[in-house]
């Protein structure tokens, strides 16, 4: 004989098991779908620097003590005058959000091929906030005013010797998120006007999510 209150309590367990799992499915999806949403959001506010290109217009730098200097398309500016070493590189925005620079750093030349990212700490805070626009030209630039700074002693010889030099710029989204590190070559080449730098970047590393390769 049937006992009909087992029944219905058994009844009522499947049921509620097979409401729990299509609502274990429904959340699941949902969370997939809400994170596939958050990817494409910072898809789109996602900045990547790269070198200008040579027919990028030619753009006017002042630095905070009044040194002035014209930067040319894909052109990178290493100077020192006095006790002061001036650094500049004209770039642009390929990705699609805004880029914000935090700072950047002098990356000796053997460390050309490291697989790691540099520690966000080991860079040198801008004194100026530097936007570049999406799809726009743009530049970098700093300086080092002081002679015993470590930094200076470094990139002195190279810029009096006029070669090569590699700069990493730390940079992030609109946001203050997805920080990049991208670094720049700084090359002398010579050309008919005379021998001129010129900037190309040469790594990508991403700092808050995982790298491309």
């Amino acid at each position: 004989m049937i006992d009909w209150g087992t029944f219905s309590a058994l009844a009522t367990a499947g049921g509620t098991l097979v409401l729990a799992a299509a609502s274990f499915a429904s959340i699941r999806s949902a969370d997939r779908a809400a994170q596939s949403a958050e990817r494409a959001v910072l898809a789109s506010l996602r900045p990547l620097l790269i070198s200008s290109r040579l027919e990028a217009p030619r753009q006017k730098l002042i630095w905070q003590d009044g040194h002035r200097a014209h930067l040319a398309g894909s052109a990178g500016y290493l100077r020192i005058e006095g006790d002061n070493l001036y650094l500049a590189a004209s770039i642009r925005n390929v990705g699609p959000g805004l880029g914000v620079i935090h700072g950047w750093r002098f990356a000796p030349p053997e460390t050309y091929q490291d697989v790691k990212h540099p520690d966000p700490a080991d860079f040198r805070r801008q004194s100026r906030d530097l936007y570049v626009a999406p799809g726009d030209t743009s530049f970098w630039h700093a300086a080092i005013r002081d002679p015993l700074d470590p930094d200076h002693q470094a990139l002195a010889g190279p810029v009096k010797n006029r070669e090569r030099v590699n700069i990493d710029l730390l940079y992030g989204d609109s946001e203050g998120g997805q920080r990049t590190i991208s670094r720049l070559s700084v090359i002398s080449v010579a050309t008919e006007e005379g021998d001129r730098w010129v900037c190309q970047v040469v790594r990508h590393w991403n700092v808050d999510r995982p790298d491309p390769r």
